[in-house]
């Protein structure tokens, strides 16, 4: 006899679906957030972007979580998401940011076709997607800020993408639990890149979500000590 019982992460349902402070938090960004979340339902387990499990919490895991880093950014200007991914923070960051040019940056060609894929189902009109890794770009590119998720420690993060930041330019990183003895473990990567100003931000999108671990560091003026 064998158990005929349903996979559960295929019956469960997302707790934040239909939840009418998602529109309000969004606001305009709203349609294309909606538009993103529903392709990730879609597709994103069929292209090996999320685990089946990830389907009942998209919002709150993904979704708002990369809208966490989102007051960190500036409003207009060049931001920059390395290791974009499923497109996480990048096409929710843009979204939100609807006057900046927000770059994905993926180096993977099956991710690069997917993001593509998103930007066209979105509507999004100020988003390019670049098939690359971030070491790749130094002085390709000078950013306002860059974004990652999920892409690398620290100390290891900051030598990719202190490059592309300008002076005074920003790198805003999601991390977890531990993202206060990363930043330590990072000060001596900081100093050799330019960084200074390092700090981690617990913030909140919705009240009833798990806060967010933000760790911003900013990119020293040249000549400024």
């Amino acid at each position: 006899m064998h158990d005929e019982s349903p996979d559960l992460a295929s019956t469960e349902t997302d707790p934040w679906d239909g939840d009418p402070r998602l529109a309000d938090y969004f606001d305009q960004a709203w349609p294309a957030v909606l538009a993103f979340h529903d392709l990730l339902v879609q597709e994103g387990e069929l292209r090996g972007l999320i685990g089946p499990r990830e389907l009942t919490r998209l919002w709150e895991r993904h979704l708002l979580n990369s809208a966490a880093a989102v007051r960190f950014l500036p409003e207009t200007g060049l931001i920059v998401d390395v290791g974009s991914g499923a497109g996480l923070p990048g096409v929710v960051v843009a979204a939100m940011r609807p006057h900046a040019q927000v770059m994905l940056v993926e180096p993977m060609e099956r991710r690069v076709s997917w993001l593509n894929d998103v930007v066209q189902a979105t509507g999004l009109t100020n988003v390019e997607v670049r098939r690359a890794r971030a070491q790749e770009l130094d002085g390709a590119v000078e950013a306002d800020a860059v974004t990652a998720r999920a892409v690398a420690a620290l100390d290891k993060l900051y030598r990719w993408t202190a490059p592309l930041v300008r002076d005074g330019g920003s790198v805003v990183a999601m991390k977890g639990a531990r993202a206060d003895e990363e930043l330590i473990v990072a000060a001596k990567a900081m100093r050799a890149v330019g960084l200074v100003d390092g700090k981690v931000h617990e913030t909140v999108t919705i009240p009833g979500t798990e806060p967010t671990r933000v760790v911003t560091a900013v990119r020293r003026v040249r000549g400024v000590r």
